[in-house]
């Protein structure tokens, strides 16, 4: 069996900190232990950022669904309100509704 040599490959060169560090590797790829830690250093950076903007919309968020939250609450509060008086006055005017029916089933010598 043969052994196949992959040539070598060589990354292009870039913007950005990949691209300084890159930009000081060897000729055998290998990258300076300097510029590995600041790449490291300027990844981590980036990833923190980028967690604490998530933080901070996640807190907005919580807000917005605090705040929705009690509004809906007062919403069904005040809704429940309002059928309890409807319940109230569908009751008040079916009992007047009777009241002249009955009045109005009598017979007329009965009404004077």
């Amino acid at each position: 069996m043969t052994t196949y040599e992959f040539p070598k490959y060589r990354r292009p060169h870039s913007e950005g900190p990949l691209g300084r560090a890159r930009a000081t590797e060897t000729d055998d790829d290998q990258m300076p232990a300097e510029n590995l830690g600041d790449l490291l250093g300027q990844v981590s950076k980036n990833s923190t950022g980028e967690i604490d903007s998530l933080i901070g919309e996640f807190q907005r968020l919580r807000g917005k669904l605090q705040t929705d939250s009690q509004r809906i609450q007062r919403e069904v509060e005040e809704y429940s309100a309002l059928s309890q008086q409807v319940m109230q006055l569908t009751k008040t005017i079916s009992e007047s509704v009777e009241k002249v029916r009955a009045l109005g089933d009598q017979p007329t010598t009965e009404r004077n």
